[in-house]
């Protein structure tokens, strides 16, 4: 009888040792992370149970990280008159892309991954093409976020077409504040408004001169080159300066003679612009003529690097400037200045300018935004920007949340340069404007 139990209790064990093997593998052993082909199941038991399951002792894999890539859509002045201030803003653009894509991309609150992925046309410096451009960006592309063009008309053009798709845009290179008087919310101002640009040159001229009241405005006549101005007069003539001539050329215009001859001889500074072609081609016309001018503030061209190639006639030209390599901010958010420059010109092989700067920004901005959003849904990443005050190296960024200018940027101030000569008498730019951040006195009078 004992044999007969003793016999019944081996194949019971031995029964059990072969349910053992052939039974699920523990809960506690998930498949690998990335991809690796799932172990084949054992269809025999083994010949000795181990001590301790081999899985006892590996934490569980994570999973695989989901990935995402986001279309970045935008328009960019690949020819045309808008070319150098376009193209040194796209490449600010890419090279904070190529940077956040090279550290990883951005990691949103569900574990996802994003990178960023460029896609863009060339608007050919004009706006008849930009709003079909962008809506091609959006319904064809599937872009999940635009970048203005450069210049305040192409993007005053292209965000309309962001509210009306829904799509959150940046704007870089454009100034004018009408663009954020239309009732948009999705629409954000990197730049100082253009009511701000040459507001401050007043007040420097105020202060190296007293006795300097008579001011003439030449200007382009586009949408930012007039709002500007207008700005520009109404704030001089409060400021008790006489506006003795104001007149307008057409974009492209390379003869400045015929407005010159209108200039009186006893005005002492002459302020306005529009671009950097027409910029340069003003300035080298009012040298030619030898005109005695005390002081002379241009738009956009003077900060340009390449403003210098026409030599002696750069000479005490003064520019506002949204942000100069001299301006030492320091940044609660993204890189300093020096590391952008650094980047900037292993990237171009050039000194970067505040167009570069720009675009680099627009980039940060979006950046920053998704991060405390978390998440690539339009109402939330606005929701971020809506209550965005950061500082990077560019300076301040915060946005007006009321209904009548949303969007508008009202934390960022221009800065102020002028051309002068170093020791050597080579053309070197310097800040000279406000007194609290100037690297160098203002030349004055510059004739």
């Amino acid at each position: 009888m004992k044999r007969i139990w003793h016999g019944l209790l081996v194949v019971l064990l031995f029964a059990g040792v072969i349910l053992a093997g052939c039974g699920a593998p523990p809960a506690t052993s998930p498949p690998s992370a990335g991809g690796t082909e799932s172990p084949q199941p054992q269809t025999t038991a083994p010949t000795t149970a181990p001590q301790q399951p081999a899985t006892a002792t590996q934490p569980p894999a994570a999973a695989p990280a989901t990935e995402k890539t986001v279309i970045i859509g935008f328009t960019a002045s690949l020819t045309g008159k808008l070319n150098v201030e376009s193209t040194r803003q796209t490449n600010g653009l890419k090279l904070w892309m190529d940077q956040v894509n090279k550290a990883g991309g951005l990691k949103l609150a569900d574990g996802t991954v994003v990178r960023f992925e460029a896609k863009f046309y060339d608007d050919e410096s004009s706006k008849d093409r930009v709003q079909e451009l962008y809506t091609k960006l959006v319904n064809d592309d599937k872009a999940d976020f635009l970048i203005s063009p450069y210049s305040s008309g192409l993007a005053d053009a292209s965000a309309v077409i962001a509210e009306q798709y829904e799509r959150i845009m940046i704007t870089t290179g454009a100034a004018s504040e009408g663009t954020y008087q239309k009732g948009y919310t999705l629409v954000y101002q990197t730049y100082t408004p253009a009511g701000r640009y040459l507001t401050g040159a007043v007040d420097m001229l105020a202060s190296l001169d007293p006795n300097a009241k008579r001011i003439a405005i030449v200007h382009e006549n586009d949408k930012f080159s007039t709002d500007v101005v207008a700005a520009l007069e109404k704030y001089a003539v409060a400021q008790g300066f006489e506006v003795v001539l104001k007149e307008g050329y057409d974009s492209g215009t390379t003869d400045f003679a015929p407005i010159i001859n209108k200039i009186p001889a006893n005005v002492d500074a002459i302020m306005g612009g529009g671009h950097f072609a027409d910029g340069q081609q003003f300035s080298k016309a009012i040298y030619s003529k030898n005109l005695p001018i005390k002081f002379i503030a241009l738009l956009v061209a003077p900060p340009e690097p390449t403003f210098a190639e026409i030599g002696d006639a750069a000479f005490g030209i003064v520019g506002p400037s949204q942000w100069e390599p001299l301006a030492a901010f320091t940044p609660d958010y993204g890189p300093t200045g020096a590391e952008f420059i650094e980047a900037y010109r292993a990237a171009y092989n050039e000194e970067p300018s505040y167009h570069a700067a720009g675009g680099y920004v627009a980039g940060l901005i979006l950046q920053r935004a998704i991060e405390t959003a978390g998440t690539l849904d339009t109402q939330a990443v606005k929701a971020a920007l809506d209550s965005m005050d950061m500082t990077t190296f560019f300076g301040r960024i915060k946005f007006d949340t009321s209904p009548e200018s949303h969007g508008l940027q009202i934390g960022h101030s221009m800065v102020y340069i002028q051309w002068q000569r170093d020791a050597s008498g080579a053309l070197t730019k310097q800040v000279v404007w406000p007194k609290e951040g100037k690297t160098a006195d203002p030349v004055y009078p510059i004739r």
